[in-house]
C-alpha cells in the first residue's frame, strides 16, 4: 500500500509538471503594474547559485543546468540537498566598452550565465559552498523589473523576439531600462510547450 501511494504521488507530481502546474516555490515579488502578459514587479533581494558556460544557447543551457542541479542535489561541502525554487534565470554575458559617447554594450563571444534562485532562508553566509569552483553564490539586490510572459519552447530566437516586444512596450510606457534582457524558465523540459511559463526580464529605473 505504501509503495502504491509513493507511485501515485510521483505520477501526480509528474503530471502537474507536464500540464504546467508549478510544484516548486517561486522567488518573492510584488506586482506594481499588470498589463495583460506584461508586468512591472518589485523583486525582493535574492541569493543565487550562478555559473557561466561558453557555448551556444542550447549546449550552454544543458551544461549549466546539470552543473547547478548537481549543486542543489548535494554536490556542496555540507552535502545538503536544497529545494528547487523558480525561476531558472539565464542571460547572455555582455561586455561594456567605454567610448567618448555613448557607452556601447555588446555580446561577448558565446558566454551564457545561468542562475538557480535559492530558497529564502539562505543567505551569503549560510548557503552551502559548491564543490565545483565554477559555481558562485551571489546576492542580487532588490530591484524593479519589467516582465513579459509567454509559452512555448525556450530558445535564443524566442528570447530575442520577446525582448524586442518588451523593449517596445517599455519605450511606449516611458520606462528606462537599466539592464540587458534575461530569460526566466519555470517548468521542467518535459512540460508540454503550450503549458510552459517562460518570461523575459529587464530591470528598470
Amino acid at each position: 500500500m505504501k509503495n502504491l501511494l509513493i507511485l501515485f504521488n510521483s505520477l501526480f507530481l509528474a503530471s502537474c509538471s507536464l500540464f504546467g502546474i508549478q510544484s516548486v516555490k517561486e522567488a518573492g515579488y510584488v506586482v506594481l503594474k499588470d498589463d495583460a502578459h506584461i508586468q512591472i514587479r518589485q523583486y525582493q533581494a535574492l541569493v543565487v547559485a550562478q555559473t557561466e558556460v561558453i557555448a551556444d544557447y542550447k549546449s550552454a543551457s544543458n551544461v549549466a543546468f546539470k552543473r547547478l542541479f548537481d549543486y542543489i542535489s548535494g554536490s556542496n561541502k555540507k552535502q545538503q540537498k536544497i529545494a528547487m525554487t523558480a525561476p531558472v534565470i539565464q542571460e547572455s554575458q555582455a561586455e561594456e566598452i567605454a567610448m567618448t559617447a555613448p557607452v556601447i554594450q555588446e555580446k561577448s563571444g558565446q558566454a551564457w550565465q545561468m542562475s538557480f534562485v535559492l530558497p529564502a532562508e539562505y543567505t551569503l553566509s549560510n548557503a552551502p559552498i559548491p564543490l565545483d569552483a565554477v559555481i558562485k553564490i551571489k546576492e542580487i539586490p532588490s530591484k524593479k523589473t519589467a516582465v513579459l510572459r509567454y509559452s512555448g519552447f525556450l530558445s535564443e530566437q524566442g528570447i530575442e523576439e520577446k525582448t524586442k516586444e518588451l523593449k517596445i512596450w517599455l519605450e511606449e510606457q516611458h520606462y528606462m531600462p537599466i539592464s540587458l534582457a534575461r530569460s526566466a524558465g519555470f517548468d521542467p523540459p518535459w512540460t508540454l510547450p503550450f503549458f510552459r511559463r517562460n518570461e523575459v526580464h529587464i530591470d528598470i529605473e
